[in-house]
């Protein structure tokens, strides 16, 4: 067991959210040893995600989305809307001691779940929120809105394309590590003082903060951020991509001037003032990425990679999903039956989570939640699912 393992084992987690941003969060405690109980809605057969589905995929198996943050939980499936239900739901919130939620802003109050409601049951508890615009704001927040509203689609693609959102949630992935942080620091506090705390992330603040060069950009030039393909609008050559004699792509992500000498060394290329600097390399961008697409045409991907390499010139091959799973994912891997099928979200060097629990079904562990965690029989069970307050 890693030290971290160690120092959450005994940490209680209550998951009260869906989608990605949330869900993140349990899957981390989930990884650092904590009980992680992802509460889900009977009304819907529980997370959205679950019913998200690529092609191909087995409908018998969880979605192959709800599977990628949903590892390390429990699921009890709890119509909260019922008082019986919610009961329940208060009775697991005093034996815990974080709870993650992202409800829409009121729909928190009118089920009774509400870090005033919950903190009445547990004085203690840290109650993480996530929400799309604040609280304060009856707008629900979609990662795909966001990163229209948050100005990244108009940076992403290249310079003639429409405006193009990331292929993955990546707002969600952010407001989620921004809420773990908040989260940590109310469990210091909580250990130091007695105290519970709420903490509240929304998803437009986080993906405003992570603009972080495009902001600055605007914010000290006055300079309208625009779409450059992968090129980095304050460095050249950095996120370009080049073409070599095997038909494979490049990437070169060159910082100083010392990496671009040591690349026109090894291109056999002589020195020119017009790119002797970063800066006068920004400003003839259009003829030296010209330059280099001839000269790195020249030689095969892995020849010219292991060339740079040696002298410490930063670039890689533009891998596929696959290539790149296949190459680095062995080590932050989570595996079922030996077979790597999930990605760890905690992945300092040696922490080991790959013995967690797969990805529960839904209702999975609802009769043993019941039974061991809040003592309550098997005829009260069975009374309970016939009224929906339950799904077994």
């Amino acid at each position: 067991m890693s030290d971290s393992s160690r120092l959450f084992k005994n940490l209680k987690v209550l998951e009260l959210a869906s989608v990605l941003a949330g869900p993140s969060i349990g899957q981390f405690f989930a990884e650092i040893g904590a009980e992680v109980i992802k509460v889900e809605n009977p009304t819907t057969k529980g997370d959205v995600t679950r019913s998200w589905r690529i092609i191909g995929e087995n409908e018998d198996d969880n979605s192959a989305y709800f599977s990628c943050i949903n590892w390390g939980k429990k699921s009890i499936a709890l119509d909260i809307s019922q008082q019986e239900g919610l009961n329940i739901l208060y009775s697991l919130v005093e034996r815990a001691d974080i709870v993650v939620t992202s409800y829409k802003p009121g729909d928190d109050v009118k089920f009774g779940v509400d870090y005033g409601s919950l903190k009445q049951h547990n004085p203690k508890i840290i109650y993480g929120q996530i929400t799309g615009y604040g609280s304060d704001v009856d707008k629900v927040g979609y990662d795909a809105i966001i990163q229209a509203e948050a100005g990244f689609m108009k940076i992403n693609g290249e310079p003639d394309s429409e405006p193009l959102k990331m292929p993955v949630a990546l707002i969600d992935i952010l407001a989620g590590h921004q809420l773990k942080e908040a989260i940590l620091l109310s469990y210091i506090k909580m250990l130091q003082t007695g105290e519970g705390s709420k903490v509240e992330v929304s998803l437009i603040d986080a993906g405003i903060a992570s603009l972080a060069n495009q902001a600055s950009n605007y914010l000290k030039v006055g300079v309208e951020p625009k779409k450059q393909g992968s090129a980095h609008p304050n460095i050249a050559p950095y996120g370009e991509t080049y073409t070599t004699a095997d038909n494979k792509r490049v990437m070169l992500a060159v910082g100083n001037n010392k990496q671009f000498k040591e690349l026109f060394e090894v291109l056999k290329l002589p020195g020119n003032p017009q790119y002797s600097e970063n800066s006068a390399r920004v400003e003839n961008r259009k003829s030296l990425n010209s330059l280099l697409t001839t000269e790195i045409g020249k030689y095969n991907a892995q020849e010219l990679i292991d060339l740079l390499n040696i002298r410490k010139v930063p670039v890689g091959l533009v891998n596929e999903v696959s290539d790149a799973i296949g190459a680095y994912a062995k080590n932050i891997g989570l595996f079922r039956q030996g077979k790597l099928e999930g990605i760890r979200t905690y992945i300092e060097k040696g922490s080991k989570s790959s013995h967690i629990l797969p990805p529960p079904k839904y209702g999975e562990h609802t009769t043993e939640i019941l039974e061991n965690s809040l003592g309550i029989s098997a005829d009260d069970i069975a009374e309970m699912a016939k009224k929906g307050v339950l799904d077994l």
